[in-house]
C-alpha cells in the first residue's frame, strides 16, 4: 500500500501502523488522525496496542500552544540533573511534553475523557489565540502525553512522532495523531514484525515503514 493509500485510510478515521527502523526503536506503533479520535479509538488502542496512548503534535503547532520539551522545563526544576533523561538508548531526544485533561473530563483516563483530550487539542490547530484557548481549556498533570515533534519532521528526528504528524500532513488533516505502541502480552516485549504483520492482515490496517515516508518526504 502506497503512502497516499495510507494517507486516505487515516483521512477515512482508520486505523495504521508505523515501524521506524530495526536500529532504532523497532516498534510498531497504531496511529490514528487526532481530530477524528472517538472514544472506540482510544478502546482499541488500549486494547490492541497496550502502549501509552499520546497524542502527537507538529512542533510549530505545539509550540503555537506554549508548549516545551518535558527535558528542558525538567532542567530548570529541582529534579536532579542526572536523573533527567536528555537522550533515549537509540540516540534521539525525547519529544515528551506535559499531559493534559480536556477541562470537559471527569477523571480524564476514561476512553471518553481521553479521546475527547485528543480530538479537541488537534481541533485548536490554526485557531486565532490557540495558545490561550489551550490554556483556558486544559489542565495538567492529566492523561494525555502531548508529544512535540522535532521542527523540519522527518529532516531532524526519525521517530514515530514525526512519522505520525507527517502521515497526518500527507493526509490533509491537522497536523497531529493519536499513537499507541504496540506490546506483546505474550513476550512482555514489543511486538515483532511477524506479529504485526498478522494483526494488519486480519484487521485490513496498512503498515507503513520509516523509509517509505523518508523517500516519500525526499530526506533519502
Amino acid at each position: 500500500m502506497s503512502i497516499h493509500d495510507a494517507a486516505r485510510v487515516l483521512r477515512r478515521g482508520g486505523f495504521v501502523l508505523m515501524h521506524d527502523a530495526e536500529k532504532r526503536e523497532n516498534e510498531f506503533d497504531m496511529v490514528a488522525a487526532a481530530e477524528l479520535v472517538t472514544p472506540a479509538h482510544v478502546a482499541r488502542m488500549r486494547g490492541d496496542a497496550g502502549g501509552l496512548i499520546c497524542a502527537a503534535l507538529e512542533g510549530g503547532f505545539a509550540a503555537s500552544l506554549g508548549l516545551r520539551y518535558m527535558h528542558e522545563m525538567l532542567a530548570e526544576s529541582s529534579v536532579p540533573g542526572e536523573m533527567i533523561l536528555g537522550r533515549a538508548p537509540y540516540g534521539d531526544h525525547p519529544t515528551f511534553s506535559i499531559y493534559v485533561n480536556h477541562v470537559r473530563t471527569y477523571t480524564g483516563v476514561t476512553d471518553a475523557d481521553r479521546a475527547l483530550t485528543i480530538s479537541e487539542v488537534a481541533l485548536l490547530h490554526g485557531r486565532d489565540g490557540a495558545g490561550r484557548l489551550f490554556r483556558e481549556s486544559f489542565r495538567t498533570p492529566g492523561h494525555v502525553p502531548l508529544l512535540a515533534a522535532s521542527p523540519g519532521l522527518l529532516e531532524a528526528r526519525t521517530g514515530h512522532t514525526e512519522m505520525s504528524v507527517y502521515l497526518a500532513r500527507v493526509a490533509g488533516l491537522r497536523p497531529a495523531a493519536a499513537i499507541c505502541e504496540m506490546v506483546d502480552s505474550e513476550t512482555h516485549l514489543a511486538l515483532d514484525g511477524t506479529g504485526a504483520a498478522e494483526y494488519a492482515e486480519r484487521n485490513d490496517t496498512p503498515i507503513v515503514q520509516l523509509d517509505e515516508l523518508l523517500e516519500h518526504a525526499g530526506v533519502r
